[in-house]
Order: C-alpha cells, then sequence, then structure tokens
C-alpha cells in the first residue's frame, strides 16, 4: 500500500510538472492576440496543476523509492494520464471533436507516433498547433526521462523509472555518475540541437512558426505538421534536405551525441556501431527505392525520385512521419520496404521506435552463431558489437522481445481485421503506430489520416501507440500473474 501511494504521489508530481508546458502555448495565444484559445489553455493548466497538486498533497508522507515494479506501474500510469488531461484544450478549442479522438491525438502526439485524426490543420489556431507540436517534442525523449531529473530534487528517486522507460537496450556505459544528470545532459543535447534545427528551417524558407512546430516533430520524430499535406505544402527541396539531416540526427543514439559533444570530437560516431548501420541501410535504401521509382516509371527522372524516395524513406524508416508526395500510390514494393525499415532502423537512444536497429544486429549476429554452432558445435563463439561482448542474457531478451513484438502486431492486426477494416490498412495501420511511425497504407495513408477509423478501431491504434512507446514489455508485463505477486 505504502509504494503504491508513493506511485500515487510521483504521478501527482508529474503532472503538476507536466501543467508547466501549457505555458508555450498560452505565449502564442498572447501573440496572435487569439484571446478565445489562451482561456481554453488556461482553464487546461489550471485543471491539470490543481489535480496534480491535490494528488501530491493527499500523500505527501510518502514519499521514497520506488521498486522496480512500481516504477514500471508509475511509467504505464504516467503515459496514459498525460494524454488525458492533454486533451482538455483539444476539446474545448475545436467543436465537434469526440474524447475518442481527441484522446488518439494526444496519444499519438505524446508517444511520437504522429498519426492524426484531424483536418484543417492549415487553418487551426497557432496555439492548438503548437500545443501538438510540444508534446510532440516533449515526448520524443521521454517525460520520464525528464522527470527523473526533477524526482530527486523532490524526495523522489528516479533510477527505476529510466530503465522502465528509456527506449530500446541502451548501452551500459554511464554518461555520467547520477542518473538526473544523465537526463539533465540529454535534455541539454536535445534542447541545442532543436534550436539548430529552427534556425536551419527558418534558413530554408519557413516562417518562424513552422519552422518551431516542424523543428519540434523532427526532433521528437513526431511527424505532426501544420498543414493537411505536410511536408509536400512547401514543395521545398531545401526544407526536405534539412529535415532529412535532422530525421536522421534524430534516430540516432542521443548518448552519443552527447559524447561528440563532450569530447569536442566526431570520433565518437565512428565508434557507434549501431548509429553507422542506421545511417548506412537507410542512405543505401533511398538510392535503391529512388532507381526503383524511376525504372517503374513513377517520376521522369532519377533525381526527382530520389528526391522523394530520400525524404519520404527517411521520414517513415526513422519514425518520423513526414510526407511530401503520396506514397501510397507507388509500386507497392516501396512503401512496404519503407514500413519495414520504421521496424528496424531508429537507433536505442534515440526517439524513434521499433525493435531499434541494436536488436537487429543482435539478432542477424546470433542467427550467424547457430550456422557456426551446428557446424562445431564445441565452438566458443561470442557475439560482438562494436568491439563489445554483448551477454548472453542480453541475447535471451532481445529473442523475448522480438516475439513479443511480431505477436502484438499479429494480433492487433486480427483485431482490425475482426472489426471490418481491410487487410493492408489493418497491417498498416499497426505497424505505423506500433512503431510511432505515422502513416500507414490504404485508408490510413499520407493522403488520408486515422480520422476514417472508426471508435473501436481508433482505441485499438491508440493501444498499439502506447504498447510501442513503452517497448512492449513495460505495458504487458501489468497483464502478467507474476506482477501482481508479492
Amino acid at each position: 500500500m505504502q509504494r503504491t501511494l508513493t506511485v500515487i504521489h510521483a504521478l501527482g508530481l508529474l503532472l503538476a510538472v507536466f501543467s508547466a508546458a501549457y505555458l508555450l502555448p498560452i505565449v502564442t495565444a498572447v501573440i496572435y492576440a487569439d484571446y478565445t484559445i489562451l482561456l481554453d489553455f488556461l482553464v487546461a493548466m489550471v485543471w491539470t496543476l490543481s489535480i496534480g497538486f491535490l494528488m501530491w498533497l493527499l500523500t505527501r508522507r510518502s514519499k521514497g523509492e520506488l521498486s522496480i515494479r512500481h516504477g514500471y506501474l508509475l511509467v504505464v500510469a504516467m503515459w496514459t494520464a498525460m494524454p488525458m488531461f492533454a486533451t482538455l484544450p483539444l476539446l474545448l478549442a475545436i467543436p465537434d471533436l469526440s474524447f475518442t479522438d481527441a484522446y488518439f491525438e494526444t496519444m499519438s502526439g505524446l508517444t511520437t507516433t504522429g498519426a492524426t485524426v484531424l483536418t484543417g490543420l492549415d487553418n487551426m489556431p497557432p496555439a492548438i498547433n503548437v500545443w501538438r507540436h510540444e508534446l510532440n517534442w516533449v515526448g520524443g525523449l521521454g517525460i520520464i526521462v525528464l522527470a527523473v531529473a526533477v524526482l530527486p530534487l523532490l524526495g523522489i528517486g528516479g533510477r527505476q523509472l529510466f530503465k522502465a522507460e528509456t527506449p530500446g537496450p541502451m548501452k551500459e556505459s554511464a554518461l555520467t555518475p547520477r542518473i538526473a544528470d544523465t537526463a539533465r545532459n540529454l535534455w541539454a543535447v536535445y534542447l541545442g540541437i532543436t534550436l539548430a534545427c529552427i534556425g536551419a528551417l527558418k534558413w530554408a524558407g519557413m516562417n518562424w512558426l513552422d519552422a518551431v512546430c516542424h523543428a519540434f516533430a523532427a526532433m521528437g520524430l513526431g511527424g505532426f505538421s501544420t498543414h493537411d499535406a505536410s511536408i509536400g505544402y512547401f514543395n521545398s527541396p531545401a526544407i526536405e534536405a534539412v529535415l532529412i539531416v535532422f530525421m536522421l540526427i534524430a534516430a540516432m543514439n542521443f548518448a552519443t551525441h552527447f559524447l561528440a559533444w563532450r569530447g569536442k570530437s566526431l570520433v565518437v560516431y565512428l565508434r557507434d556501431a549501431e548509429g553507422i548501420a542506421t545511417v548506412a541501410v537507410t542512405l543505401a535504401s533511398c538510392v535503391g527505392i529512388g532507381a526503383f521509382l524511376w525504372w517503374q516509371g513513377t517520376y521522369p527522372s532519377f533525381w526527382t525520385a530520389l528526391r522523394h524516395a530520400s525524404f519520404n524513406l527517411v521520414s517513415l524508416a526513422t519514425d518520423c512521419g513526414f510526407a511530401s508526395a503520396d506514397f501510397n500510390q507507388w509500386p507497392i514494393f516501396a512503401p512496404l520496404w519503407m514500413l519495414f525499415l520504421s521496424c528496424v532502423v531508429a537507433s536505442s537512444g534515440s526517439t524513434g521506435g521499433g525493435i531499434k536497429m541494436v536488436r537487429t544486429m543482435i539478432l542477424f549476429k546470433q542467427a550467424g552463431r547457430e550456422f557456426v554452432k551446428l557446424l562445431h558445435p564445441a565452438a566458443v563463439n561470442p557475439m560482438k558489437i562494436g568491439g563489445q561482448v554483448v551477454p548472453n542474457n542480453i541475447v535471451f531478451a532481445v529473442l523475448g522481445f522480438i516475439f513479443l513484438y511480431f505477436m502484438t502486431i499479429v494480433t492487433l492486426t486480427f483485431v482490425l481485421l475482426i472489426s471490418g477494416l481491410d487487410f493492408i490498412s489493418a497491417f498498416s495501420a499497426i505497424i505505423a503506430c506500433i512503431n510511432n511511425a505515422g502513416p500507414g497504407l490504404g485508408v490510413v495513408g499520407p493522403a488520408s489520416n486515422f480520422g476514417v477509423l472508426t471508435d473501436f478501431q481508433t482505441w485499438v491504434c491508440t493501444f498499439a501507440m502506447l504498447v510501442g512507446r513503452l517497448e512492449i514489455f513495460t505495458v504487458l508485463i501489468l497483464f502478467t500473474p507474476h506482477f501482481w505477486r508479492r
């Protein structure tokens, strides 16, 4: 009971901290003199702060270090509660928006999925668009990671939260001795790269509002846009080139970025085997898909094909979700390859989703070890990645994760099929949501959005986004009997 109260106490603190996120859209509403929207955000901020403060106040005697079990419980509770509070300004500002659609939108934002149910984004109040993109940005590196930097100052330890929320099998070498220092350093790097992205997009031709919003979405690999046509609205090779660079940066391990910044050297990137694989696979695929589209006659020249293939492939492969063309109309091989890449390309410790490249490398190397074992049963063949030996317990954990990952995709796809959705739409919707990648194919392709789904289908996709963002185990472990036993 004491630990449960500690979870509620921490959740109240986190909600109170989250209420500060409303300040940016409030400032935006003041700048654009949109006082109706300003009132909506003030009401949402007061409600979130009040409920969070009340939860903290009623459990203030329950401070303490969280166990690993309660760390998982808090992570899931936070990632389900925060989208609920984030719906408040959307419900107040957008007529006829249902709670189901509003919750899908905010869950998509915070999990950096980028799938949307909204239309008329070009005419949406600026503060609403800023709010949507801020959710992408805050969710990018993980709200719980931010909380890890704050909670120690408030009397609640954060190491269990960091282990429960951090995406992928993070590298074991500590960046700094204390977990809070690590979280703050990662956020400092994240903020610095975001500011650089804003400046680059402004230079490439965006106005300040679009530059800020799309930089937030690019760094969080969230894929929200201020326009229904997404990046296709700008029809600008310069903007697309800038976003390609920053999406690739965001798809790499932020620990590597921090170490490169601290050491003032790019050599660190050459030692990151996972990062090299991420960039190499992505760029090779860009050239291959560009050549394929040109060969198929989708575009009249190779360079035009390469431009559109590169942007849309990088966007989907890194799990961002921007679009500059309706790749739903391309020969089916191209978009399916892009969806496949969304499963494997993003690095651990990045803001992307999916299996993560390091798990893919481990799986590939384990297959090679099995071949060696068949030929030489007594051989000692340790697995190495980047010169470091990967312990067998990590290999087994990866195999378990891969099994649950694919079984979750299969199960949820069948659920959508039972609900009446066609196969391509159902399969691609689940892949896009569980990888936090944004658009799918069929009725949920880049020229449409998830607003065409029924409420039941929307909730299935919402669950897929949550499971994908928290990497399967964190959510599914709550449904095991062992979790609830003392």
